[in-house]
């Protein structure tokens, strides 16, 4: 009697990395048989990939392992990622997990998983750690998607790991030094993706500027734009967060000439003063930013800039906080992501005097919220009239009524109302009519 399939249920906490990550588990699992199911109860098998960046995250990946655990007790809880990474051995004395798989493990989950129900069944204890020594793994763990759920576009990690310890940040103990993907294996994933119909590449990595700086022959982040530039049936290219280092003007023009690479940029910034960037020892300053943001608008025309900053780093006082507002403000970015600095065991920052009041954080982040709401509206204001090309992703309803969503180049939500056109993974010219609740426009199918 044959026996049934096994059912296999996914989470993902933290960054596109982790999702792509996950994704790639999934499609493993599914060429091994199982059955994948939402996260709800009935499953075989929990994976949870779990996030350290935060304590917060921290504290999410258990209360999701724990809940997985809850839905099923006599189901295999697996913990993968970079909690785990950072955790180590001691998530064994967790009851709730069955398996611990650390970085650079996680394409041997299909077949830890066979040797754990293997050894079940003969009665054997089938609880364990795989867990790797990420400060002296040099070692790209290959993982790769033959397809995406989103269809029109897919996120391809390319590289791993950072060399930058930043003084608030975990990530290097929990993912290593810097590994890069070799460029064919990239290359051939994008064009499986290209035949499936997928039209945009997101190029990611933890620390994507470093890119190739690893490989042995001459290889850099602007030669594998160049790469995935020459696959057919990708029409646009996004790039993942960028340290702002890696924008020299050689590096502005030459992806300015690629017409694919969309005008869309994440420069990290993390505060705009330079006495606390150099407590969070970032490797540039203020006016270095500025020139690169300048950069970027010389060769396009209204680039959406986008960027990360953190508010209540120990020792910020006003008059920093302040000067790093004012910059924001200066910069005028499309998007500000804001985050109130998390004391984060294990890093140079968790020990630094001066640590700011929760109450003082939120304040400083609310403000820096209500900057980012103005200057998000009047990037989009300034589009209204024109024309622009939205790759369209899904329908959705809205108010009562049903429309087609997309975006543009510069990443520019976008929804139409929905006829009897199906405009599923197309690109179409759609005239700018107006601002919707703040966070999309409104469009009109030009022609129509």
């Amino acid at each position: 009697m044959k026996s049934e399939r096994k059912k296999a249920a996914l989470h993902n906490l933290g960054c596109k990395v982790n999702a792509y990550e996950l994704e790639a588990i999934q499609q493993m699992l599914e060429q091994k048989g199982y059955e994948i199911v939402p996260f709800a109860s009935g499953a075989d098998v929990y994976i949870i990939n779990t996030c350290t960046v935060t304590n917060i995250a921290d504290r999410k990946s258990r209360q999701m392992l724990h809940k997985a655990k809850k839905m099923n007790p006599d189901a295999v809880v697996v913990a993968c990622g970079c909690y785990v990474q950072a955790a180590g051995e001691k998530l064994e004395e967790d009851t709730a997990i069955d398996l611990i798989v650390g970085n650079n493990k996680k394409k041997e989950i299909p077949e830890i998983l066979e040797a754990y129900f293997r050894e079940r069944e003969e009665g054997r204890a089938a609880s364990g750690a795989w867990l790797t020594d990420m400060a002296h793994n040099r070692e790209y763990e290959t993982l790769s998607i033959s397809r995406t759920e989103e269809h029109t576009r897919a996120f391809i990690k390319v590289q791993d790991g950072c060399n930058q310890f930043c003084t608030y940040c975990i990530i290097p103990y929990a993912r290593g030094r810097v590994r890069s993907r070799r460029p064919e294996e990239v290359l051939a994933e994008v064009q499986r993706l290209a035949a499936s119909g997928c039209q945009e590449i997101v190029l990611t990595g933890i620390h994507l500027s470093s890119y190739g700086v690893d490989l042995e022959e001459e290889q850099d982040l602007l030669a594998l734009i160049r790469t995935v530039h020459s696959v057919e049936g990708i029409r646009r290219i996004r790039l993942g967060s960028l340290e702002p280092g890696i924008i020299t003007e050689s590096f502005a023009e030459a992806i300015a000439a690629l017409p694919k690479v969309c005008p869309h940029f994440h420069l990290s910034l993390q505060s705009g003063c330079d006495t606390v960037l150099q407590r969070m020892n970032r490797r540039y300053r203020s006016e270095e930013y500025m020139e690169k943001c300048r950069l970027l608008r010389r060769v396009y025309d209204r680039p959406a800039l986008t960027t990360d900053v953190i508010v209540g780093f120990p020792g910020e006082t006003e008059e920093e906080f302040e000067a790093s507002r004012a910059f924001v403000e200066q910069v005028h970015f499309f998007e500000t992501h804001i985050f109130k600095y998390s004391r984060r065991e294990g890093t140079c920052a968790a020990a630094m005097p001066g640590q700011i009041s929760e109450q003082e954080k939120t304040r400083r982040s609310h403000v820096l919220l209500e900057l980012d709401g103005r200057r998000r509206r009047e990037y989009m204001e300034s589009f209204l009239g024109e024309e622009r090309d939205v790759l369209f992703e899904e329908r959705v309803q809205a108010d009562g009524r049903e429309y087609w969503t997309g975006h543009t180049r510069e990443y520019l939500k976008v929804l139409v109302p929905a006829e009897k056109e199906d405009y599923e993974n197309q690109m179409i010219p759609v005239k700018l009519t107006e601002i919707w609740k703040g966070d999309a426009l409104f469009g009109k199918v030009s022609g129509r």
